[in-house]
């Protein structure tokens, strides 16, 4: 008798588990069959909502998502596009996670293949959210690409990728897709062989008249004398407007992405904005392997606004981007009216960010002086509300001091995160390879950054132009290895650039504090190293500086740049190269600065 009871409790069991587990192909979906998976994916997840840990399985293979029976969204987007850009946010989403909870999605190594403009995946206020093992591609990505043949002054032969679809038009080449058509050029230069990235432009092949010679080959024929590609490089063309983005995140908590390869994505990457502790592992921004193509994103990898919590990006690797892999930042709103003691206006200032709410009752937030970006005092949100596209009412809990201006900003300080980026690699970027700004505690460590066209790492802050907060207050680079950074953005071509935009400083107030970046390789073709300015402790300890002879090296000018910082150590460093470690020490004084090599102060 209690033989046949366990029996049953393990039965019971069993059923419950498989139960939980959802799998498409109950729904209609289909592995390989080239058919639209979106209706039946949707009727799964629906069906997942009924159940307390579901799994939606896909048996592996590929699965087509086109936007005509998609779920249609309105998201405002950080970063993303302004109102002359894309003046209506509606966004089709592939599959739409909206109030889902203890969900994970099992890829079982699938392809999931976009058509049209579509955000791959949204995730909103949501709780516990696992997806994992599938890649994510798009039958015709946002990027076109062609390998350069031929170049002369006064034409170029060119290989078109198969997958980047044009025609030609009255003698012009013409981008398009599945209903979109490239109208506002930006073009990136790429040298495979060099893992290089440079800015290019595509005004003389619009100019020329066009072509086709061979299959997939175009003779471009016009004034190509100011061009800088060469044979072997690859020229790639994308509209410049983000208009949608890879995948977003949205109000929601405890998510989580493994093994996940996005092989193209359009617009900005895969966005997160005001979400609460997100691990990010084994998460691949790179082109297919053999697919020929060297592009994966339009913009970003990974982009985070207003996030909270902690931020775990590990095992990850980034190659193929018209803008940074990593950026983490708040977002500054300006003042432009004191409608009473307790109450303000506020405005979104830049272009492309706007529309969310970025206050919400018991938000705790920082005042600051856009100028000088100095934090003179903090409150608690009592209400807030957007009252237009741009901008917002916010009511204090206490009267607002004297000090407050029109023309002062906001931060968030409640949704600031901590982040930890470990054991990945960033290459293949013609900008940055991580730019982070938040007051609590970021470790970057065990980081291969290999190549990356500007600083390899950027800690900004800035309230008059990007308008992305905040201060960092607790920063350890250590443990990486910086690998030829910063070709295209010499003579200020720092790896590691701490550069505050406080336009009108104020003696004796720091921007950014902390900052320790130790046990680090440089392997630096020129001789910048690190620039910082408005820092209060600053520590260079144990690093090893390599020489390069990847590209002749600039004007001799100092590997270290310090300006109105203080509590500055540079100790323990090796020097492969003799003279190649002076140090520029500006507006400061002696006692900011303990060093062991020799320095320069000026006024």
């Amino acid at each position: 008798m209690k033989n046949y009871f366990l029996y049953l409790i393990l039965l019971s069991c069993s059923f419950n588990l498989s139960a939980q587990t959802i799998d498409v192909t109950q729904y209609g979906a289909r592995p390989n069959s080239f058919a639209d998976a979106t209706g039946s994916v949707k009727k799964a997840i629906e069906a997942s909502k009924k159940l307390s840990e579901p799994m939606l399985n896909f048996p592996k293979g590929r699965y087509d998502f086109w936007p005509d029976i998609a779920t249609e969204t309105h998201y405002y987007i950080t970063n993303s596009s302004s109102e002359e850009e894309f003046p209506v946010k509606k966004q089709r989403v592939g599959l739409y996670l909206k109030g889902a909870k203890n969900l994970t999605i099992e890829g079982n190594g699938s392809v999931f293949v976009f058509h049209g403009k579509m955000i791959t995946l949204v995730i909103d206020s949501s709780e516990r959210v696992r997806i994992q093992n599938l890649s994510v591609n798009y039958e015709r990505p946002g990027m076109s690409e062609m390998t350069l043949k031929e170049v002369t002054a006064s034409s170029v032969i060119a290989s078109i990728h198969p997958d980047s679809k044009f025609d030609i038009i009255d003698g012009r080449l013409e981008w398009y897709g599945e209903k979109w058509l490239t109208k506002n050029y930006h073009a990136v230069l790429v040298s495979p062989d060099k893992g290089m990235l440079l800015y290019s432009s595509w005004e003389p092949f619009l100019k020329s008249k066009a072509e086709v010679i061979a299959p997939l080959t175009v003779k471009f024929t016009g004034d190509f004398s100011q061009f800088n590609g060469k044979p072997g490089e690859v020229l790639t063309i994308r509209d410049r407007y983000r208009d949608y983005v890879g995948a977003f995140n949205n109000r929601s908590e405890n998510i989580s992405l493994h093994n996940l390869h996005m092989y193209s994505m359009h617009g900005l990457g895969i966005v997160s904005q005001f979400c609460e502790n997100l691990n990010y592992d084994s998460v691949f921004v790179a082109p297919e392997k053999g697919s020929g193509r060297v592009i994966a994103s339009s913009a970003d990898g990974m982009h985070f606004s207003g996030c909270k919590g902690q931020i775990t990006i590990n095992n990850c690797r980034f190659n193929g981007l018209h803008d940074d892999p990593v950026n983490v930042h708040g977002t500054h709103l300006k003042i432009t009216e004191i409608v009473s003691p307790t109450v303000l206006k506020l405005r979104f200032m830049h272009a492309q960010t706007y529309g969310f709410e970025a206050f919400s009752t018991g938000d705790t937030v920082a005042y600051l002086h856009t100028a000088s970006l100095q934090i003179f005092g903090q409150g608690v949100i009592k209400t807030a509300s957007l009252i237009s596209e741009r901008e917002m009412l916010v009511e204090m809990q206490k009267p607002l001091g004297s000090d407050i201006k029109v023309g002062d900003a906001f931060e968030n300080i409640t949704w600031t995160p901590s982040v930890t980026i470990k054991n990945s690699r960033f290459e293949g970027t013609i900008s940055r390879g991580t730019l982070v700004t938040t007051r609590r505690k970021v470790l970057i460590e065990n980081n291969i950054y290999y190549r990356t066209g500007m600083q390899a790492i950027l800690i900004e802050n800035d309230a008059s132009g990007w308008y992305e907060s905040g201060p960092v207050t607790d920063v350890t680079i250590r443990n990486n290895q910086f690998i030829e950074c910063g070709y295209n953005s010499s003579p200020d071509n720092y790896i590691i650039s701490i550069n505050p935009q406080n336009h009108q400083p104020v003696p004796k107030y720091y921007v950014h504090k902390n900052i320790r970046i130790e046990n680090n390789i440089f392997k630096v073709y020129d001789y910048p190293v690190l620039s910082a300015r408005s820092t209060n402790g600053l520590y260079f300890i144990n690093n090893e500086i390599v020489k390069s002879d990847f590209m002749q090296p600039g004007k001799k000018r100092p590997a270290f740049n310090f300006i109105t910082c203080t509590k500055v150590k540079i100790a323990n460093n090796k020097f492969r190269e003799k003279g190649a470690c002076d140090i520029s020490v500006n507006q400061m004084v002696k006692g900011d600065i303990q060093s062991d090599i020799k320095y320069q102060l000026y006024p």
